[in-house]
Parts: structure tokens; C-alpha cells; sequence
């Protein structure tokens, strides 16, 4: 399952994955919606704070969970936090500026090309 505020990863990723679509939302909104998942017994399969763009610097965030809950897992849930952490303090530092389109359509294909080296990654290993 890939929870994202992505529209290029909603509209590539839809027709074989199950596509939490958070299209009106923020990369913190991500985070949280994720943390729900976890709650419900869902594990990460791609780290929250992935790429080395910060979370105060792009408006996109997608992130690989299990499809299925599973057996609570703590450290999916250590993972979530910290980046919830993390990410709250790079807000409140400093607010993401205003990018013209472009810019935007920019950090849509890093956030894009980062999930899909992701998947290829998980898949390669049999984990999905």
C-alpha cells in the first residue's frame, strides 16, 4: 500500500497498487495518516524520511506500507514517530517557501523516482 500526497505517484502507481490518495494534504498529513496505518498493524516498508531533501524543503512524501495488518510492530512505529519528530521541528524552524510550478514538478519526480526505486527494491526482495 503507498500512502501519498503524489499526484504523479497516484496516477502511476493506482492501477497496481492500493494508493491511499492524501492529493489536498501536506507531507506531515502523510506522516500522520501512516501512523494510523501502523496503529492498525501495518509495517513500513519505506523509510518516512527517505532521499536527502529535507522535510521543511518539499510538499511530497510517499511511503510503501504492508497491504495487510499484521503483528503489531514497535520499530515501524519508532520509525513513524521519529519522523514525525523530526519533521515537526523542520516545520516549525522553518516553513516550506512558495515554489512556482515547475519547482513543484521537480520535487513530484524526485518524491516519484525515490517510491519507485523503492518498490523495485522490495520487490526484489520478495517482501511485497
Amino acid at each position: 500500500m503507498i500512502i501519498t500526497n503524489n499526484h504523479r505517484v497516484i496516477n502511476s502507481f493506482s492501477k497496481n497498487y492500493h494508493v491511499v490518495n492524501l492529493n489536498e494534504q501536506n507531507y506531515f498529513d502523510v506522516l500522520l495518516k501512516t501512523r494510523d496505518y501502523i496503529h492498525m498493524g501495518h509495517h513500513i516498508l519505506t523509510h518516512p524520511l527517505s532521499g536527502s531533501i529535507k522535510p521543511n524543503e518539499t510538499p511530497f512524501k510517499s511511503i510503501v506500507i504492508t497491504l495487510q495488518p499484521q503483528k503489531f510492530d514497535f520499530k515501524s512505529l519508532e520509525i513513524i514517530e521519529s519522523a514525525i519528530h523530526t519533521t515537526s521541528k523542520l516545520l516549525n524552524d522553518s516553513k516550506p517557501p512558495k515554489y512556482s510550478e515547475q519547482i513543484m514538478e521537480d520535487f513530484a519526480l524526485i518524491d516519484f523516482n525515490l517510491l519507485k526505486s523503492g518498490i523495485e527494491s522490495i520487490t526484489q526482495f520478495s517482501i511485497l
